[in-house]
């Protein structure tokens, strides 16, 4: 898996992307030139403390990583996990992240099929 890693490569996703938003996560991509796809996975303080921040990360990486075949190549995007996702860390089921972030997908048309 490819990662965004510098602040000048999350803010051209963020000035000139697309934005689109569920209960628990905002995504944002950019279609790029590239046959891969870089992903960033965002967290602010302001959702949580550190355990909670990195099991939303996790949450957001494992659902990556399983449905990475079904996405379409050639796009930058980046996870944010917003408060909603904060308030139920303990009780989110990684079921309730996918059927949420699967709505996004499908709304934005990044899925191959």
């Amino acid at each position: 898996m490819e990662t965004l890693k510098k602040n000048n490569e999350f803010k051209i996703v963020y000035n000139y992307g697309n934005k689109s938003y569920g209960y628990y996560s905002l995504v944002f991509f950019k279609k790029t030139n590239n046959n891969y796809n870089k992903m960033g996975f965002v967290v602010s303080k302001k959702t949580g403390n550190a355990v909670c921040r990195n099991r939303i990360r996790r949450l957001f990486r494992e659902y990556y990583r399983e449905n990475e075949e079904r996405i379409k190549k050639g796009y930058e995007i980046i996870f944010v996990g917003k408060k909603n996702a904060g308030k139920v860390y303990k009780n989110l089921k990684y079921q309730e992240m996918k059927k949420d972030i699967d709505k996004i997908f499908k709304k934005s048309n990044l899925f191959t099929y």
